[in-house]
Parts: structure tokens; C-alpha cells; sequence
């Protein structure tokens, strides 16, 4: 099973999961935001230069996604403490 990266900004409560291969400089080319109306909250994906989804970027992350996937994230933002 292959590793997904996760980062979560509890400060912005924005969460990003990652697809694109870490050790390939993957950018991203084109973004499509879902309606926020439809899925009550603003969920981006975002495109390489090849229509490949590299990955996704949610707003609310603690009212879209499972508490147990926000715990596992790599914790980021500026009230995280680095070491």
C-alpha cells in the first residue's frame, strides 16, 4: 500500500493530502475548487501539467474529514513547536 502524505494547519484548519511521488518536483498546473455549495465547504483539487491529480487541499478539515486522520497529519502551521 502506498504512502499518502497528509499536512494539517489546525491554525487555518486546513488539511492537504498528497499524491504526487515526493521524490518527483510535481507542480501543479491546474486547481478545480468543488462547489462549496454542494459539499458545504471549500475542497480544491489540484491537476499536474498532465491532468494527473496530485492533490487535494480541504478548508474545515475537522467538519470533512475523520478526527483519527487529522491526529496522524504532519502537524503544521506557527503554534507547532519544531523538533
Amino acid at each position: 500500500m502506498a504512502d499518502v502524505k497528509i499536512t494539517y494547519d489546525a491554525e487555518a484548519d486546513a488539511a492537504y493530502l498528497y499524491f504526487a511521488d515526493p521524490r518527483i518536483d510535481t507542480r501543479v498546473a491546474r486547481m478545480y475548487p468543488c462547489d462549496p455549495i454542494q459539499v458545504e465547504g471549500m475542497i480544491n483539487l489540484d491537476f499536474d501539467e498532465t491532468s494527473h491529480l496530485i492533490g487535494i487541499e480541504i478548508l474545515a478539515a475537522k467538519s470533512k474529514l475523520p478526527e483519527y486522520l487529522l491526529e496522524m497529519a504532519e502537524q503544521i502551521g506557527r503554534d507547532v513547536e519544531p523538533g
